[in-house]
């Protein structure tokens, strides 16, 4: 059986760990030192790290952790390769086999945040629950700044997300739910499943427990970025914005330009 745990790192990246048996492969590994000490603990030995996008807290600790496990692989975006570190390119509809988890992922492209952005999928999962590590393009209650993409393509990478099944358990990089969900909050002010979701948070985040993973089914049903297509959701961002968008793609870009600034 396949274990997921996080490791933190940063001040609110999540690194994610998989494992089974001894073996090991890592998410987004923006830092190595922390990684490093979860594997001496467990005695686990690293054979695989997949990169989701370039940025330096999603691939700072690479190099680092390949000194110490020359032999692991990397799967890394095509059009964003790491230079010198040997990474195994990968696009659109690639399959990523990972025989140490007995698990093999589908690749997809999901630009918006990044140009090269990649998402990774385990149609089967565990337990029966697929399995979506999806960087910095969905976060539970929000996505991810557009640094490079546009709201369309950010749009379009958040539809193909949203048509998943519900059950799939969304593992994103960052901690950044309590924020996001003020944001939901102020959009769709009556939604009484954001408002039950922002209760259950709040606990958790007193307690100092992680808030991921989420599913897609939890997030259609309070993230606004996946409900553009909801009059709540129109009504509330033509209100703030102070213009008719009559158009899904309008209501997205201005809901993603408000939250840039709340």
């Amino acid at each position: 059986m396949v274990n997921i745990s996080l490791i933190p790192a940063f001040q609110d990246n999540y690194i994610w760990l998989l494992t089974n048996n001894n073996q090991a492969v890592v998410v987004d590994p923006g830092q190595a030192a922390p990684v490093e000490q979860v594997l001496a603990e467990r005695e686990l030995t690293l054979t695989s790290i997949l990169i989701t996008h370039h940025h330096h807290d999603h691939t700072g600790g690479v190099e680092a952790l390949l000194a110490n496990w020359p032999h692991a692989k990397v799967y890394a975006p095509a059009n964003k390769p790491l230079p010198a570190l040997g990474a195994i390119a990968v696009n659109d509809g690639d399959k990523v086999t990972l025989p140490e988890l007995g698990m093999e992922f589908e690749v997809m492209a999901v630009p918006g945040h990044t140009l090269d952005h990649i998402a990774y999928i385990e149609p089967n999962g565990v337990a029966g629950e697929p399995l979506l590590f999806c960087g910095d393009t969905l976060f539970s209650g929000g996505c991810g700044r557009l640094f490079e993409g546009t709201p369309e393509q950010m749009h379009r990478s958040l539809t193909r997300f949203a048509a998943l099944p519900d059950n799939t358990r969304v593992y994103c990089a960052h901690e950044y739910t309590q924020s996001n969900l003020a944001f939901c909050h102020a959009v769709e002010p009556n939604n009484a499943e954001l408002q039950k979701y922002l209760q259950k948070v709040a606990k958790l985040r007193q307690q100092g427990i992680p808030t991921v993973p989420s599913s897609i089914g939890q997030e259609k049903a309070i993230n606004v970025f996946l409900r553009t297509h909801l009059d709540s959701v129109r009504a509330s961002t033509e209100a703030h914005a102070g213009a008719e968008l009559d158009e899904y793609i309008k209501v997205f870009a201005a809901l993603r330009r408000w939250k840039d600034d709340f």
